[in-house]
Protein backbone atom coordinates (compact mmCIF):
# COMPACT_ATOMS: atom_id res chain seq x y z
CA UNK A 1 0.00 0.00 0.00
CA UNK A 2 1.43 3.63 -1.14
CA UNK A 3 1.93 6.07 1.69
CA UNK A 4 0.58 9.27 1.05
CA UNK A 5 2.29 12.40 2.27
CA UNK A 6 0.99 15.84 2.64
CA UNK A 7 3.12 17.51 0.01
CA UNK A 8 1.76 14.89 -2.65
CA UNK A 9 -2.14 16.41 -1.72
CA UNK A 10 -1.38 19.64 -2.84
CA UNK A 11 -0.27 20.76 -6.70
CA UNK A 12 1.21 23.74 -6.78
CA UNK A 13 -0.57 26.34 -9.54
CA UNK A 14 1.54 28.09 -11.65
CA UNK A 15 1.40 31.72 -10.28
CA UNK A 16 1.86 34.38 -12.72
CA UNK A 17 5.05 37.29 -11.57
CA UNK A 18 3.53 40.66 -11.49
CA UNK A 19 6.81 42.45 -12.54
CA UNK A 20 4.71 45.60 -13.44
CA UNK A 21 1.30 47.53 -11.73
CA UNK A 22 -0.53 50.68 -11.99
CA UNK A 23 -4.13 51.84 -11.38
CA UNK A 24 -6.74 52.23 -14.45
CA UNK A 25 -6.65 56.11 -14.98
CA UNK A 26 -10.38 56.61 -14.07
CA UNK A 27 -9.49 54.59 -10.68
CA UNK A 28 -12.21 52.02 -10.88
CA UNK A 29 -13.35 49.45 -7.90
CA UNK A 30 -13.25 46.21 -7.93
CA UNK A 31 -16.36 45.40 -7.44
CA UNK A 32 -15.64 42.55 -4.86
CA UNK A 33 -12.62 43.41 -2.90
CA UNK A 34 -13.51 47.04 -2.89
CA UNK A 35 -10.37 47.92 -3.70
CA UNK A 36 -8.66 50.02 -6.64
CA UNK A 37 -8.12 47.70 -9.63
CA UNK A 38 -5.17 47.29 -11.28
CA UNK A 39 -3.64 46.67 -14.57
CA UNK A 40 -0.69 44.41 -14.67
CA UNK A 41 2.38 43.59 -16.98
CA UNK A 42 1.63 44.31 -20.15
CA UNK A 43 -1.68 46.27 -19.99
CA UNK A 44 0.50 48.51 -17.38
CA UNK A 45 3.09 49.20 -19.85
CA UNK A 46 0.92 50.00 -22.57
CA UNK A 47 -1.08 51.87 -20.82
CA UNK A 48 2.20 53.78 -19.59
CA UNK A 49 3.27 54.53 -23.25
CA UNK A 50 -0.25 56.05 -24.25
CA UNK A 51 -0.17 58.20 -21.51
CA UNK A 52 3.35 59.21 -22.36
CA UNK A 53 2.31 60.17 -25.87
CA UNK A 54 -0.55 61.94 -25.30
CA UNK A 55 1.28 64.35 -22.70
CA UNK A 56 2.25 67.57 -24.02
CA UNK A 57 5.73 68.72 -22.86
CA UNK A 58 5.64 71.13 -20.08
CA UNK A 59 2.19 69.68 -18.69
CA UNK A 60 3.78 67.66 -15.98
CA UNK A 61 4.46 70.21 -13.17
CA UNK A 62 8.45 70.23 -12.16
CA UNK A 63 8.85 67.85 -15.19
CA UNK A 64 8.82 70.31 -17.80
CA UNK A 65 10.70 67.40 -21.19
CA UNK A 66 8.47 64.81 -19.76
CA UNK A 67 6.04 64.10 -23.14
CA UNK A 68 6.21 64.36 -26.72
CA UNK A 69 5.01 66.89 -28.60
CA UNK A 70 2.82 65.15 -31.01
CA UNK A 71 0.17 68.13 -30.60
CA UNK A 72 2.57 70.12 -32.72
CA UNK A 73 2.33 68.03 -35.71
CA UNK A 74 -1.60 66.78 -35.29
CA UNK A 75 -2.02 70.44 -36.86
CA UNK A 76 -0.04 70.08 -39.43
CA UNK A 77 -0.91 69.66 -43.29
CA UNK A 78 -1.47 65.14 -43.56
CA UNK A 79 1.71 64.61 -45.46
CA UNK A 80 4.64 61.80 -45.76
CA UNK A 81 7.03 64.06 -43.48
CA UNK A 82 4.39 64.64 -41.59
CA UNK A 83 4.15 60.86 -40.63
CA UNK A 84 7.79 60.76 -40.37
CA UNK A 85 8.04 63.28 -37.76
CA UNK A 86 5.46 62.09 -35.46
CA UNK A 87 7.04 58.48 -36.12
CA UNK A 88 10.58 59.86 -35.06
CA UNK A 89 8.88 61.74 -32.14
CA UNK A 90 7.11 58.78 -30.90
CA UNK A 91 10.45 56.54 -30.76
CA UNK A 92 12.30 59.19 -29.34
CA UNK A 93 9.99 59.58 -26.29
CA UNK A 94 9.62 56.20 -25.52
CA UNK A 95 13.46 55.55 -25.68
CA UNK A 96 13.96 58.22 -23.37
CA UNK A 97 11.29 58.42 -20.97
CA UNK A 98 10.50 54.52 -20.75
CA UNK A 99 13.46 52.11 -19.86
CA UNK A 100 10.88 49.16 -19.69
CA UNK A 101 10.61 49.09 -22.94
CA UNK A 102 12.54 47.57 -25.92
CA UNK A 103 11.60 49.01 -29.13
CA UNK A 104 10.72 47.19 -32.16
CA UNK A 105 9.29 49.66 -34.61
CA UNK A 106 6.63 52.21 -34.92
CA UNK A 107 4.52 52.34 -37.56
CA UNK A 108 2.38 55.62 -38.61
CA UNK A 109 -0.53 55.70 -41.26
CA UNK A 110 -2.32 58.73 -42.70
CA UNK A 111 -6.06 58.69 -42.41
CA UNK A 112 -6.67 61.76 -44.38
CA UNK A 113 -10.42 61.51 -44.62
CA UNK A 114 -10.28 61.58 -40.94
CA UNK A 115 -7.72 63.92 -39.91
CA UNK A 116 -6.25 60.94 -37.77
CA UNK A 117 -3.07 58.88 -37.92
CA UNK A 118 -3.24 55.55 -36.50
CA UNK A 119 -0.32 54.20 -34.42
CA UNK A 120 0.95 50.64 -34.35
CA UNK A 121 4.16 50.07 -31.87
CA UNK A 122 5.82 46.79 -31.50
CA UNK A 123 7.93 46.33 -28.50
CA UNK A 124 9.44 44.09 -25.85
CA UNK A 125 8.83 44.45 -21.99
CA UNK A 126 11.99 43.40 -20.28
CA UNK A 127 12.51 40.32 -18.70
CA UNK A 128 9.38 39.42 -21.15
CA UNK A 129 10.40 38.10 -24.36
CA UNK A 130 6.68 38.00 -26.52
CA UNK A 131 6.65 41.26 -28.38
CA UNK A 132 3.82 43.23 -27.98
CA UNK A 133 1.83 45.25 -30.08
CA UNK A 134 -0.16 48.30 -29.26
CA UNK A 135 -2.37 50.20 -31.60
CA UNK A 136 -3.57 53.89 -31.04
CA UNK A 137 -5.66 56.64 -33.22
CA UNK A 138 -4.25 60.17 -32.85
CA UNK A 139 -7.24 62.39 -33.72
CA UNK A 140 -6.26 66.72 -33.67
CA UNK A 141 -9.05 67.26 -30.88
CA UNK A 142 -8.90 64.66 -28.09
Amino acid sequence: MAQLFNQDKFTPLAKQSQIYSDFFTNLDVHPELHDLSRKVNENSVKQAIVNLINTNKYERPFQPNFGSNINNFLFEPISPMTSQAIQDEITATIQNYEPRVRLISVVVTPYIDDDAYAVTIQFYIININTPITLSTILYRVR
